[in-house]
């Protein structure tokens, strides 16, 4: 970007306030859109406690909205998801004048990659992560103690844990896009790496609910591998490749001055 295209701050605070009434607007259609199947997408959430609980098990609700409360928060939960193409989409489209035009063909390949890594790591969540962890925490019952889980701690925690998988799944785009504009380097990541898996751990330590090594596992592993994935899209798409490209766009331009010349 020229100097002489430079936009006021004020100007892109007005352009982040259009980004953010599209995001919650997209948020809002899909939370009505999903508030009429909450008991169903209740249910569906709840299925890996369940099977934790055993048959004939149920959640309980202690206070007299909690239930409500509880659906409210699934179907906004549900509109998020539901709104996260748009939401990916209008967050690059506040990233992309700061690129060159060249480099804003693959905008539409990374809202597609941003919402298929976020849902991808919240199915990973629910699919691979809640099975084995709900399974431990209620291996604590006993003949003298008796799980009661409720809806509100329970939509709480699932809730937490999914938006976490889904937003640690961005992290090859993240790492992927700071390369491009020359934060870091293919180099400096490989440099990196032990204190990449170090920090691994530290999260999942962090963020899953049981402190065994089992469930830690199942989330620092996932993030290992996507901290190389970030490594060779690096290397693919980083700052060296990016000069590369702005050669090639000023060869291609070149002709055409001299025509005019």
């Amino acid at each position: 970007m020229r100097a002489e295209d430079k936009i006021p701050f004020t100007a892109h605070l007005e352009e982040l306030r259009k980004r953010l009434i599209v995001c919650f607007i997209a948020i809002g259609i899909g939370f009505f859109a999903a508030y009429g199947f909450k008991e169903k997408l209740f249910v569906i959430l709840m299925k890996p406690l369940l099977a934790a609980l055993g048959p004939g098990e149920k959640l309980i609700f202690t206070g007299v909205p909690e239930a409500f409360f509880c659906y409210l928060k699934v179907a906004f939960l549900a509109g998020v998801l539901l709104a996260m193409p748009v939401i990916m989409y209008e967050v690059w489209l506040f990233v992309a004048p700061g690129l060159y035009t060249h480099e804003r063909r693959f905008l539409a390949p990374v809202v597609i990659l941003s919402s298929f890594f976020f849902v991808g790591g919240a199915l990973f969540g629910y699919f691979i992560v809640f099975p084995y962890a709900f399974k431990y925490l209620m291996s604590f019952a006993s003949d003298y103690v008796k799980p009661l889980p409720s809806m509100r701690e329970y939509l709480n925690l699932s809730s937490m844990l999914l938006l976490a998988f889904g937003l640690i799944f961005e992290l090859p785009l993240f790492l992927t896009m700071l390369a491009r504009i020359g934060v870091v380097s293919p180099a400096f990541l490989r440099k990196n790496r032990k204190y990449a898996v170090l920090l691994s751990f530290v999260v999942a330590a962090m963020l899953t609910p049981t402190p065994d090594i089992v469930n830690q596992l199942l989330m620092a592993g996932p993030l290992i591998v996507l901290y190389e994935v970030s490594i060779q899209g690096a290397r693919v798409f980083g700052k060296k490749a990016r000069a590369e490209e702005e050669e090639d766009v000023s060869k291609e331009k070149e002709p055409e001055g001299d025509e005019k010349a």
